[in-house]
């Protein structure tokens, strides 16, 4: 196994570690966050580095075409359903550090509407990349969830109101990103009907 397809095996590994932790949230108390929070940043690292290093020694494989935009969307919708779950916000004791639910729909949505058109391009014998659009769209969305796990806890106002913007950003771009890419790819979707 090459050394990307080990930095995708390890944010595989990291992905029910942060879960489990936030299961046993009530034992480890106040740091649970923290703690998730620096296993996302060191996931966040090996998702970077695992495609560099890739496409840089032309190490690409069919095991990392599939695996590693399959860790990214576990990784970010396993930890916005943390930052969405009702208890968090009690737990935290505040109500102003929110992930709303819609925007877990929103970007479980739009993976489910990509990966579906992925499919149907892999049918058609074409293999469909990411686009610049969604890249951004992973790092917007990635620098948001940091910002939530590390500085929404401290519940200062300014923060706050941060906290909102990116989040609204994270969706509008997820929103356009899947757009795009449906607009993109739209004859290879819509060539049956």
């Amino acid at each position: 196994m090459n050394l990307p397809n080990r930095l995708t095996l390890m944010r595989m590994i990291i992905i029910p570690i942060i879960l489990v932790l936030y299961l046993l949230k009530e034992y480890i108390g106040d740091a649970t966050l923290p703690i998730i929070g620096v296993l996302f940043v060191l996931a966040s690292i090996t998702d970077y580095l695992d495609g560099n290093i890739a496409r840089k020694h032309n190490l690409v494989t069919t095991f990392g075409k599939f695996m590693d935009p399959l860790a990214d969307k576990l990784l970010v919708l396993g930890t916005l359903i943390i930052l969405s779950d009702v208890y968090t916000i009690y737990y935290l004791g505040t109500t102003r550090m929110w992930m709303p639910f819609w925007v877990v729909f929103i970007v479980l949505s739009r993976e489910l509407i990509v990966t579906s058109i992925r499919l149907v391009a892999v049918g058609e014998g074409t293999i469909l990349h990411a686009s610049k659009l969604g890249k951004y769209k992973t790092a917007l969305t990635m620098v948001t969830i940091v910002f939530y796990l590390f500085v929404m806890p401290l519940n200062i106002e300014v923060i706050n109101i941060i906290g909102i913007v990116l989040v609204i950003l994270s969706v509008f771009l997820t929103i356009w990103s899947g757009i795009d890419y449906f607009v993109k790819n739209k004859k290879s979707i819509l060539k049956e009907i």
